[in-house]
């Protein structure tokens, strides 16, 4: 069940216009999101769950905004695009003008990236195209019909839908070839940014603490029976005892009630000597006993990670699935309504998940009862991930609709797992890839429109 591209449609969504200077994050901080018109978009498009029946309105006048090597670009597509743009809930858009410049000057960028795969011969026919519409009905928990028809209450009909969406799959086939298959990442540049992130002084902490406090004024004799204390507490954490039971038992400190854990921050932000005790640990192990002018630490290391590189460990999850696949013979409504039925067969101890899976899954795992082994991130496509990151061990979900089909999904255990190094090289060249193909794309971009002839006409109102 491997990742695959679904695209999202431009008639649902505002294509990634940007508004104002909005920023894009990326796995190593944030970076201000790129200006040119990418294909737009790389992930399912979600439908609106209640559609109104569209208000009639009078458009002005169509007219010509701008010729793009004579292909006209016209008022009526770029009032399209601002009647379909659905910005997130909170953020302020630009005034009416400046947006409509924006979005004729994106329709400008798509045009001459179109122009570009059409020199080239490349083409989408019918059946990746099919394939796209029922990839955004899946991710909608819609079959095609449905989304059709909620497209057409909200004014649009799948004509329009899937000539969006041969343009989207065009500009993201155009790019590939023209601009990611070209990027290649060295080992040496691979070394160069571990050696920039390796830094200590860039490493951030989140450290757990037990504290058995020093009353002040305390003689030698109590300062070292508590000392024993502290170190029969750090022998027994190291023994397997849970921390955070022993930190809420024993602990002095105020943050006992949330485990002693004291939160992921800078080292700067840490004292030294809690710096200098966990240094050479690993995630999870418990450092000697410390001692401060507050009275003796007991440290456990949660989580320690450097700017810019990837946590050092990762989480597994351990998780199952019985999996319906609609079809002539089973509707999308009906394989939702017998997943219902056997969830809470399972919840009620009438069966047992391992045996449903056996009996009714159609997927590969059935034989296995459903079984699919510990799974590593983005493993899964995001609509089956995104579930089961939400559920808790032993938890069951509701029926989930993916591109697959309708799965019924239950987490066994989860585990943290440490990172090797060739999981950290690979982390790294993937993300010196994203980076150059975004500046190479840009590049690109902006060469194909100044080959363009580009002429403005009469603008949108």
């Amino acid at each position: 069940m491997n990742k695959s591209l679904v695209l999202a449609s431009a008639l649902l969504l505002s294509g990634g216009l940007a508004t104002a200077q909005a920023q894009k994050p990326s796995k190593a901080g944030s970076r201000p999101a790129a200006s040119a018109a990418k294909p737009a978009a790389t992930s399912a498009s979600t439908v609106p769950p209640t559609a109104a029946a569209p208000v009639a309105q009078v458009l002005p006048a169509n007219h010509v905004v701008a010729l793009v090597n004579s292909e006209p670009v016209t008022s009526h597509e770029v009032l399209a695009r601002l009647a379909r743009l659905q910005p997130p809930a909170g953020t302020q858009l630009p005034p009416r003008a400046e947006l409509l410049r924006q979005l004729t000057e994106r329709l400008i960028l798509e045009r001459v990236q179109l122009q570009a795969a059409a020199e080239q011969g490349l083409k989408i026919d019918d059946a990746a195209l099919t394939q796209a519409e029922e990839n955004i009905a899946r991710q909608n928990g819609l079959s095609v019909e449905q989304l059709r028809a909620r497209l057409q209450a909200m004014g649009e009909d799948s004509e329009s839908l899937r000539a969006n969406l041969r343009n989207e799959l065009l500009l993201q086939r155009v790019r590939e070839r023209e601009v990611d298959s070209r990027i290649k990442i060295s080992e040496q540049e691979i070394d160069a940014y571990l050696a920039e992130h390796q830094s200590p002084e860039l490493a951030e902490l989140n450290l757990a603490q037990l504290l058995v406090r020093v009353p002040e004024g305390a003689d030698a004799a109590t300062v070292e029976k508590l000392g024993q204390r502290a170190e029969q507490l750090a022998q027994r954490a190291r023994g397997g005892a849970d921390f955070t039971a022993l930190v809420r038992e024993f602990s002095d400190a105020p943050d006992k009630a949330n485990g002693g854990q004291l939160g992921l921050r800078s080292v700067e932000r840490y004292p030294s000597l809690f710096v200098d005790a966990i240094r050479s640990l690993q995630t999870g192990q418990i450092s000697d006993v410390v001692r401060s002018g507050a009275g003796f630490h007991v440290l456990k290391l949660v989580e320690k990670r450097n700017a810019g590189l990837p946590d050092a460990n990762y989480t597994q999850t351990r998780v199952r699935h019985i999996l319906l696949r609609p079809g002539a013979q089973l509707s999308q409504e009906a394989a939702i309504a017998r997943l219902q039925e056997l969830r809470q067969r399972i919840g009620n101890g009438s069966a047992r998940f391992e045996e449903l899976a056996r009996q009714y899954s159609q997927d590969g795992s059935a034989s296995a009862g459903g079984e699919l082994g510990w799974a590593n991130p983005g493993m899964f496509v995001p609509e089956f991930e995104q579930a089961m990151n939400r559920l808790a061990p032993g938890q069951l979900s509701e029926p989930l609709v993916s591109r697959f089909g309708v799965h019924l999904i239950q987490v066994q255990e989860r585990r943290q797992v440490p990172l090797s190094a060739r999981e950290q090289r690979e982390w790294v060249r993937n993300l010196l890839r994203e980076q150059k193909a975004e500046e190479a794309y840009e590049t690109w971009v902006r060469e194909l429109r100044a080959r363009a002839y580009i002429e403005y006409r009469e603008p949108p109102q």
